[in-house]
């Protein structure tokens, strides 16, 4: 165990370095500056003088290898410095106090979207080729052909325009969740269906449930000590990238429902070309997604006594 981990946090850092370097590398190669596109916005011109002034101030006039070894040596400790976009903030600042936001909107998500794909695939798994089976299966399709942004709109016209039941954003008391949570919710009610219902399907076709079954077992044992357990293996897989996925934020559904999250900030810094913003918020979403891997081997092993990380002799 102690060296799979010491290779995985090894292959860690390796890809955090690799994930840095191109896009510092990219995000340089586009052309035109930060400065630039704030002149531009504000449609005035910057002086030249002006602009190589601020460019020697935030270090852009050094080579770009230069530039790259000094974000790192400031991202080891935790200081990736001002924003150009928002000035008067550091993007340690902006993250500390907008990600919280967007990791609420997260845990709800998989909370109301987790419970109800489980509770689905499970009733869809047990009870298959029944109505119960034909519903959760529509109710899923339409979670996966509806686009989130039309159903957000839709939403907003019915439940706060029409009916005037709910807001139509903000985030401010729980009523003003209930509309960005049900949308951001479908992908996992989608995912979550798919994967429990065909898991335990594939696993009620065991031998060893068979025989479980054939000893006197209740169903409702043979259902959550053997069938429910050992489908648990694929959840697992999607599970892990999908919490990482949730917790870092959803453009659409922040800028819908006006949710001042992280993913709205990071589209708007990549807008306008904010270079600490978007290496900050790229070396966030690639360790959590990282991290989530990992996570998601080590629970293999806990779900499944078959999978180990010690190498057979």
């Amino acid at each position: 165990m102690g060296r799979y981990l010491f290779i995985r946090i090894a292959g860690f850092i390796g890809v955090l370095l690799f994930v840095s370097l191109l896009t510092f590398i990219l995000m340089h190669s586009v052309p035109g500056g930060p400065f630039d596109m704030m002149g531009g916005e504000k449609g005035v011109a910057i002086p030249p003088e002006l602009l190589s002034s601020l460019n020697h101030l935030y270090g852009l006039d050094k080579p770009i290898f230069v530039q790259y070894w000094i974000f790192i040596s400031n991202a080891v400790q935790g200081n990736f410095g001002y924003s150009f976009y928002w000035t008067t903030r550091t993007v340690t600042q902006i993250l500390l106090e907008q990600w919280p936001y967007t990791i609420q909107l997260g845990l709800l998500t998989l909370v109301f979207g987790g419970s109800l794909g489980l509770i689905l695939g499970i009733l869809a798994a047990v009870r298959s080729n029944t109505w119960i089976d034909s519903a959760g299966t529509m109710i899923t399709l339409f979670c996966i052909v509806m686009p989130t942004f039309v159903l957000a709109i839709l939403l907003q016209v019915i439940f706060a325009v029409w009916l005037k039941w709910l807001p139509t954003g903000g985030w401010r008391e729980p009523k003003d969740w209930i509309l960005p949570v049900a949308c951001n919710a479908m992908t996992p009610i989608a995912v979550l269906f798919f994967f429990v219902r065909s898991g335990m399907l594939d696993v009620m076709r065991s031998n060893y449930v068979r025989t479980a079954r054939a000893k006197g077992l209740g169903q409702a044992k043979v259902m959550l000590v053997h069938v429910f357990k050992n489908a648990l293996t694929p959840v697992i897989t999607v599970g892990g990238p999908m919490i990482a996925g949730l917790i870092t934020g959803s453009f659409f559904i922040e800028s819908i429902f006006r949710i001042p999250g992280i993913g709205q900030y990071a589209v708007t810094a990549v807008q306008n070309r904010d270079y600490p913003m978007i290496m900050a918020t790229t070396l966030m979403w690639t360790t959590l997604i990282s991290l989530t891997y990992l996570l998601t081997d080590l629970a293999y092993a806990l779900v499944d006594p078959r999978v180990t990380f010690v190498k057979e002799k």
